[in-house]
């Protein structure tokens, strides 16, 4: 997928920015710049690029709260993020997705790797959404044409993961869905997630969803579903 998407690099370590920026330009891609959290801020606001590729450990403001502050901007909120960082442990990752990151990758890296994981994303960004544009659950109404979120009629900011994830499940009707099924349906292939990545992403729509978070059942060693109210389907 090289068909010059803006992708934009928030890295404090300038050698390493560039030489990303170089290889994402030789792939086809538009990349751009910042090298700390405020100006990649700024930066995302500007552009609206295609992609983030966002380092935690970043002067001004941490990789953790730039997407933090993506997620509630309406122009910024459906980015798809990768978090760059050298922290490794689960409960990194786990506060990387927390925040709205969708995938994760650790330092030192092999930038063949970072550019097949580049492309995952965006293509699944981009994949085609369920085939109704309509989707309901009782009080949860999503809107796949526009990529709205509607609670009681009160929008909800959801990443691109976790909208994906709750058209999943709405779509399934109350069948339950394991979470290697969630993971082909909603992230895709060739994205490093596991059993934990979803039950991070799971946990985030339900605090997202408040009440209506309720109706997402975890069937204890198999996966989740939507359990849906009697009246309520999807609609065309």
């Amino acid at each position: 997928m090289s068909d010059s998407k803006r992708i934009l690099i928030i890295e404090d370590e300038r050698d390493l920015a560039e030489l990303v920026a170089l290889n994402l330009e030789r792939a086809g891609y538009e990349p751009h710049q910042a090298h700390d959290g405020r100006s990649g801020l700024a930066r995302a606001g500007e552009i609206v690029p295609d992609l983030i590729l966002l380092d935690i450990m970043l002067p001004e403001l941490t990789g953790i709260e730039v997407a933090q502050r993506l997620r509630v901007d309406p122009a910024t909120a459906g980015i798809p993020i990768i978090m760059l960082t050298a922290k490794a442990t689960e409960a990194d990752e786990v506060v990387g997705l927390t925040a709205g990151a969708d995938d994760y990758v650790t330092k030192p890296f092999s930038l063949g790797v970072l550019l097949a994981r580049i492309e995952t994303v965006l293509r699944r960004s981009q994949a085609a959404e369920p085939r109704s544009a309509e989707l309901r659950a009782g009080p949860v109404e999503i809107r796949t044409d526009t990529h709205r979120v509607t609670v009681d009629n009160e929008e909800v900011k959801l990443t691109l993961t976790e909208f994906r994830l709750l058209a999943c499940l709405i779509e399934g009707r109350g069948t339950v869905l394991s979470r290697k099924e969630l993971m082909r349906r909603a992230i895709g292939p060739g994205v490093r997630v596991t059993p934990r990545t979803i039950d991070v992403h799971v946990t985030a729509l339900r605090r997202k969803l408040g009440e209506a978070g309720g109706m997402i059942e975890t069937v204890r060693g198999v996966g989740y579903r939507i359990e849906q109210p009697a009246s309520t389907g999807t609609a065309t």
